[in-house]
């Protein structure tokens, strides 16, 4: 007779969507560990035919409201691709700017509020803060000066309303963003201490074997844009990206998976500091040095230490952006439509996002896609929960379901990017 045991959770707290998990077990060996999508699709890439152009920034921003600025710089991106346009090195710059706004918002974010609390042993924020205020005001700073950076440029920090194909409606003056620089200046010194607070957290055992994807220039840390690099030895434009990566649909999700060459592969912070390591500045690898990691991060745990140090990495950069900064003799190129296709993509904080547009004499969409990172992860996150949960099949229900959604946090997931909180279900036969 088989004896059954079940594990459900109804609800996985501090993501950003909604799924579920189902694990089952068979004569305790791990058959089977699914990432169920069941949000239902959002249909963006649909609705977005036979609009203009210009509109893709600003409605493609409303499928995330912590990484709206990935979405409107790879629509940007994309679409002045297809129609030609070589926007200034100041536009280019100021939208760098914007960017290191998002990623020190959205990493402190994940890890003050989102992910902290596991390593120290807290259901959530609030409950980690009664013990440990100021590191909590500490996260809370550092999301605010992120904010201001977005507003600053982007004209409001939620959905922001400044950016356009061919640059910004308006570019903040000299004065607007010297003003940020003191703020920056505290949230670097709160980055730093935050690269050495997370860097003393017990980190449990996990070495993942998956291919590693992301953005790559030579001069400076990948963020708003560059060529597609990956530890088995790719080196792509983003036109060349759907000859070797395609998204396939699984029976039990709503959200499609993508598979690189036929293997699933892994995008965000770990695959970033690995295959960029070296264009980090001097700051950011003394304090990864400090915090224990080397060249490369290969356990998903030490993703909350990687996700500081390039907290650090963003302050930093924007601050030198700042001290550059001059305002743009244009804002913004004006162009004239014509029948293309383009291809772009950034580095969202949770890693590459892609964007193809097709457009037709007049400038309306013909057809998109929009590639997230979750849904590129979705495999290689189900592999590696398969792998761990195999491992600690010898806990009991209450602490295995604890592990398993630490597990699942170490990537941050944004499941509703994908297509909010998790159900759980492991079934022991045998």
């Amino acid at each position: 007779m088989l004896d059954t045991r079940t594990l459900k959770v109804d609800a996985l707290a501090r993501v950003e969507g909604e799924g579920a998990m189902t694990i089952e077990v068979r004569d305790e060996r791990v058959d089977t560990v699914r990432l169920d999508i069941y949000e239902p699709p959002r249909f963006f890439e649909a609705f977005l035919r036979g609009r203009s152009y210009l509109e893709p920034p600003d409605i493609t921003a409303r499928i995330c409201g912590i990484c709206p600025v990935a979405y409107q710089v790879s629509a940007c991106n994309a679409l002045e691709d297809a129609l030609g346009l070589e926007v200034d090195t100041s536009v280019r710059e100021l939208r760098r700017l914007l960017y290191c706004g998002e990623w020190i918002q959205s990493h402190a974010l994940h890890v003050y509020l989102l992910h902290a609390p596991d390593f120290l042993g807290y259901q959530g924020a609030v409950e980690m803060a009664r013990d440990h205020p100021d590191a909590v005001k500490r996260g809370l700073h550092l999301k605010k000066v992120g904010n201001q950076l977005m507003e600053a440029v982007g004209g409001r920090a939620v959905h922001p309303i400044n950016v356009r194909v061919g640059g910004f409606y308006r570019a903040p003056s000299r004065a607007d963003l010297l003003a940020l620089r003191e703020p920056l200046q505290r949230a670097l010194d709160a980055a730093l201490e935050t690269v050495r607070w997370v860097g003393g957290f017990d980190m449990p055992e996990l070495v993942q074997e998956h291919p590693f994807v992301a953005l790559h220039t030579p001069e400076r840390y990948a963020i708003e844009d560059g060529r597609l690099v990956s530890s088995t030895g790719l080196d792509l434009p983003a036109r060349e990206y759907e000859t070797h990566f395609v998204e396939h649909q699984v029976e039990h999700s709503t959200a499609l998976h993508a598979a690189m060459d036929g293997q699933r592969y892994l995008v965000g912070p770990q695959a970033r500091y690995t295959l960029n390591y070296d264009q980090l500045s001097d700051l950011a690898r003394d304090a990864a040095t400090a915090a224990g990691l080397g060249p490369e991060c290969r356990n998903p745990y030490q993703s909350i230490v990687v996700r500081s140090v390039e907290l650090v990495y963003a302050a930093e950069e924007a601050i030198r952006l700042i001290d550059r900064y001059e305002p743009p003799t244009r804002p913004y190129l004006e162009a004239e439509p014509r029948r293309a296709r383009g291809h772009g993509w950034s580095e969202a904080p949770r890693g590459l996002l892609y964007h193809r547009y097709d457009l037709s004499e007049d400038g309306l969409v013909e057809g998109c896609t929009i590639v997230p990172p979750t849904s590129q992860n979705q495999a290689s996150v189900e592999d590696d929960l398969r792998r761990f949960a195999q491992a600690h099949l010898h806990l009991g229900d209450e602490e295995l379901q604890w592990r398993c959604e630490q597990a699942i946090r170490n990537y941050d997931p944004c499941i509703s990017c994908s297509t909010h909180f998790l159900t759980l279900n492991v079934d022991r036969k045998g």
